[in-house]
């Protein structure tokens, strides 16, 4: 994989990590504010209301007054109150929604209709508003009680709906994913440009053909330049002295065979010596075919294609090393008897020794390889 590809896997990751936990957070942000807004909502306004309340107890535990009636709708009508409940100091119903339930005691009303939490009781003990949540449900149980001089008069029961709160918080966060990948996709375009033009083109133009095309830089990626710089150059020198060895090597061999073959092999034979790759390394005749482009002369350049008697027999050598085979067959014009052995020792390099006998001629001592 690409280094590019891997940078936009683990963008594209982080950035997914980020959104994410980003999400949690603000979702939790979001829920608190606008839960204690609603809350606070409910709260105010009892209490912006409270007054009117208070003066209809005081006058009568027992009977609702027409100003508290109209408070009283006011509040069941709003579309965040799901269900309304109004006590009066001896808990006695004042208000329901059911009619036949008001005057009921607390105690018979609770046996008929279930309150899903004890906000009630906690207000009339502690004379301040609670608020509990109601379990499995959208919805906050909010008891607020009504005191004249520190005595509770009565206590006003909502329970809130979550709805509105939960619609804007889904809002909310619509708008933050939008927001938070166009962010993403924001920063990502000038870092990526940083990504590609200053480390993958840079890195990218180190390597052609063994050669630093790299002007000088003073951060990370010139320290890597000069590094690199100073390997190659110590490659290259490796090259070099290897290349110069294996010169000296050819020529000292080329010396040897000379040596050996002017000792055994008479002046009217023809003698060819190949490597493991049928290059040749030496001959004791002139030759006029030109070599490749390396200088190496191959043993086809040598012996006509034709010749397929002296290529079979090569074969046959090289299948059986350090055993001379021999045939006789045509070598420039000329009725030969020619003799092949294949030289190899494990782990030695590998030379076959072609000679070429004229017919008639002295007899030559490659059996003195056999």
């Amino acid at each position: 994989m690409r280094l590019s590809s891997k940078w936009f896997m683990w963008f594209t990751m982080i950035g997914i990590y980020v959104m994410v936990l980003g999400g949690i957070f603000y979702y939790n942000l979001f829920k608190w504010t606008f839960d204690e807004k609603l809350k606070q909502e409910a709260i105010d306004m009892v209490r912006l209301y409270a007054p009117t309340l208070i003066t209809g107890l005081a006058r009568s535990q027992s009977a609702l007054s027409m100003d508290e009636h109209d408070v009283v709708m006011r509040f069941s009508k709003d579309d965040r109150v799901a269900s309304l409940l109004y006590l009066n100091k001896f808990g006695e119903v004042r208000w329901f929604r059911d009619p036949s339930k008001i005057t009921y005691t607390f105690e018979q009303f609770v046996k008929e209709v279930s309150l899903p939490t004890d906000a009630i009781e906690q207000a009339s003990l502690a004379k301040t508003p609670v608020v509990r949540a109601v379990p499995g449900m959208p919805l906050y149980d909010i008891a607020i009680p009504l005191a004249l001089r520190g005595e509770v008069m009565g206590i006003l029961d909502l329970q809130i709906s979550r709805e509105g709160v939960v619609k804007v918080i889904n809002k909310a966060m619509s708008k933050y994913a939008v927001g938070a990948v166009g962010v993403l996709f924001l920063l990502g375009i000038p870092l990526y440009f940083f990504l590609h033009h200053f480390v993958l083109n840079p890195l990218l133009s180190l390597f052609k053909n063994l050669e630093l095309k790299f002007p000088p830089r003073h951060d990370e990626i010139g320290e890597l330049a000069n590094v690199i710089n100073i390997f190659l150059s110590k490659v290259k020198a490796e090259v070099a002295n290897t290349m110069v060895k294996e010169k000296q090597r050819g020529v000292a061999e080329a010396r040897w065979w000379q040596s050996i073959l002017s000792a055994v092999v008479a002046k009217s034979h023809k003698a060819i010596v190949v490597d493991e790759d049928n290059s040749v390394l030496f001959t004791n005749f002139p030759m006029t075919a030109a070599g490749g482009a390396d200088g190496k002369m191959h043993l086809l350049d040598v012996i006509d294609s034709q010749q397929q008697d002296v290529l079979r027999l090569v074969g046959v050598a090289l299948d059986r090393p350090n055993q001379l085979v021999e045939a006789d067959t045509m070598f420039h014009g000329e009725s030969c008897h020619v003799r092949a052995v294949h030289l190899e020792e494990e782990g030695e390099l590998r030379r076959t020794l072609i000679l070429f006998e004229p017919k008639g001629g002295p007899a030559g001592g490659m059996r003195a390889f056999g």
